[in-house]
């Protein structure tokens, strides 16, 4: 999870204001208290009420608490709109962020989460009798990703 929390953290900091603004809107319209903080409770109402009840297990919400408080502040709840909006843009937030536009050699911008997701994607397409295959590669990939340290595709 700290990876997609970096991840997402680089991300913000590029976006344009406008749409940083547009995230602080979102957070606020799932803090009905208006406490800067999201309980377990607004979060599952929040998620519910998008009709994205993917969402709302528990486990999730631990995960995204990073202080452990039983609450989610605008970062930890950022990264739940990374997850479910923006993910799909793929991007090495050692080389993205601290505004280095530049990555190294010729690799493809990608974090964990997206690139975990695409691995498994190919696996779901492929014929039934040849699945398992492209499981052991999807493991390797990951693998080899978390190894190298920048994720690259």
């Amino acid at each position: 999870m700290e990876e997609i929390r970096r991840a997402a953290g680089a991300f913000y900091e590029h976006l344009p204001a406008k749409d940083k603004k547009l995230a602080r809107k979102k957070f606020k319209a799932m803090d009905k208290s208006g406490d800067g903080q999201i309980s377990l409770r607004e979060y599952e109402k929040y998620l519910k009420k998008i009709k994205a009840t993917d969402f709302t297990h528990q486990s999730l919400f631990r995960a995204l608490d990073k202080d452990d408080n039983g609450s989610l502040d605008f970062d930890e709840a950022f990264l739940l709109f990374y997850i479910m909006e923006i993910s799909t843009y793929e991007i090495c937030c050692d080389c993205y962020g601290g505004k280095k536009f530049t990555h190294h050699g010729d690799a493809t911008f990608c974090d964990n989460y997206t690139l975990l997701r695409q691995s498994r994607s190919l696996a779901l397409e492929a014929p039934a009798e040849k699945r398992n295959v492209m499981l052991k590669k999807t493991a390797m990939i990951v693998g080899a990703a978390v190894v190298i340290g920048c994720n690259i595709m």
